[in-house]
């Protein structure tokens, strides 16, 4: 371990890690760099924005049997969203990222790679690419820029630093391609993993989290919209995105002042059957919906997406039809996809539903950034009850699985909003989803036309006639039964 005092007040920094280029003295956020000669002063560092991460300088945990403590840290910022890389020192003397996004966790380390790899340009989410020797898809391909540091680093940041990666899965490996310092990336290669299997210790505590989130150290952050004054029932510090129930402006909190991205345009507050701030419990564990999306496919179809968040479980989502609930997790392992299957683990899924996904109301507060008109492509792979999605926009590809919820479990989880109304429904996948009667119609359709196949054959003209006036009788008044739902 190397001591030095910190330039700009006096105080002791300490490296512990040889492969430390420079450390943020935590008194006074000077950026120290080391040096053969001298200690070099680099200047202020941005203060990280203290978020809903359970990590810490100072924690430790195992990875394969290998101990390691958490020594450093850079805030990373995009265009929608943030997310930390925490530095690691190993007892043997290596070093490692454990990558912190929204409650998922990878942990990677340098390697050596000959590889011939595109261009940071030419890459593109969902094309695969081989590393090593192995298939990879691209996850996401972004440049961020650093928005503070803490402790020890291997290299030089300040203001203006920017990332250029991109972010590569198969299973639940995972691969960094950092084009940061030029055309030919350095390698990362590792897995997903949970604090639960790094048997993390010396992690910040619930309340400790929940008292500082939001907060920049001597400052206490209250949240009014700029635009209208309402008051955002979220959770302070848990995303930098927000969008205001009241006046639909979009806010930017990723620093201590906050920023109007876009104004909103006075929409009226959709009624949701999960109002923002609705608490529940889901096991012993609190709940709260801090964020609300309304979105539509290109027939019309529409449902109501909500983001919980849990102490201690990180997010989860909701999502609401009309034919009930399901609950959807984000998956750190990804299937095997080829064309219209997917396989996870052992379970073979198949492809059911392919549509565009176009945001039609958000309010709350999301971990990336989310306005009216967002689209998405949506791939939907369905297995009994079981379904997974595949997400994918410009930047990003991402996999979620969902399972139906039982009315008496919404219930259970929120007995003040589900006390006395509703039904035992389930939800499977897409089926019906804003357009319950005409899901239900067009199994009848398709019932009627497999019975009249054989008449079909002998009286063509006559059956095909009545075959239509039956298709009509069956779709027509389905649809009037949903837009009157909807309205």
């Amino acid at each position: 371990m190397i001591t030095v005092s910190c330039p700009g007040c006096g105080a002791e920094v300490r490296f512990r890690s040889h492969a430390a280029v420079m450390a943020v003295c935590e008194f006074c956020l000077t950026g120290v760099l080391k040096d053969e000669a001298a200690v070099r002063n680099l200047g202020k560092i941005a203060e990280v924005l203290e978020d809903y991460s359970p990590i810490q300088l100072g924690a430790a945990g195992q990875l394969a049997n290998r101990p390691f403590t958490v020594i450093g840290r850079i805030q990373l910022a995009y265009d929608a969203g943030l997310w930390n890389e925490w530095y690691l020192l190993f007892d043997d003397g290596a070093n490692g990222w454990l990558g912190d996004a929204s409650g998922q966790y990878t942990i990677t380390t340098v390697q050596d790679s000959s590889d011939t790899l595109p261009a940071f340009d030419a890459l593109r989410p969902g094309n695969q690419y081989t590393v090593a020797g192995e298939r990879y898809t691209a996850a996401d391909v972004r440049t961020a820029r650093c928005t503070g540091g803490q402790g020890e680093l291997p290299f030089r940041v300040g203001a203006g630093w920017q990332a250029k990666v991109a972010d590569l899965r198969t299973n639940n490996r995972f691969v960094t391609l950092d084009y940061s310092d030029g055309d030919k990336p350095l390698v990362y290669t590792g897995s997903a993993v949970t604090l639960e299997a790094l048997g993390m210790q010396l992690l910040r505590e619930d309340d400790a989290i929940l008292r500082s989130a939001g907060r920049y150290r001597g400052r206490l952050t209250k949240l009014d919209c700029p635009s209208c004054g309402a008051s955002l029932d979220y959770l302070p510090g848990m995303t930098a995105n927000l969008v205001c129930v009241g006046c639909q402006t979009q806010l930017d909190a990723a620093s201590p002042q906050i920023k109007v991205l876009r104004a909103g345009e006075g929409l009226a507050v959709v009624p949701t059957k999960l109002p923002l701030g609705t608490a529940g419990t889901l096991g012993n564990q609190p709940l709260t919906v801090i964020g609300v999306l309304r979105r539509a496919d290109e027939d019309g179809e529409s449902w109501t997406e909500y983001l919980l968040f849990a102490p201690g479980r990180g997010f989860t989502w909701l999502v609401e039809t009309d034919e009930g609930w399901q609950r959807s997790e984000v998956l750190d392992e990804w299937p095997q996809w080829q064309d219209d299957k997917a396989r996870l683990g052992s379970v073979a899924f198949r492809k059911r539903h392919d549509y565009t996904a176009r945001v039609t109301y958000a309010a709350g507060a999301f971990n990336w950034r989310v306005q009216k008109g967002d689209q998405a492509r949506v791939m939907e792979f369905e297995h009994s009850q079981s379904s997974l999605a595949a997400e994918m926009t410009a930047d990003e590809l991402t996999w979620s699985r969902s399972t139906p919820v039982a009315f008496d479990q919404m219930k259970a989880w929120f007995p003040k909003q589900f006390g006395t109304t509703g039904s035992s429904r389930g939800v499977y996948g897409k089926l019906g989803a804003g357009g319950r009667y005409r899901g239900i119609a067009k199994g009848l359709i398709i019932t009627t036309v497999v019975l009249n196949a054989i008449p079909l054959m002998f009286n063509f003209t006559r059956t095909f006639a009545f075959t239509v006036l039956a298709g009509l009788a069956l779709y027509l008044p389905a649809l009037f039964l949903d837009q009157s739902d909807k309205e």
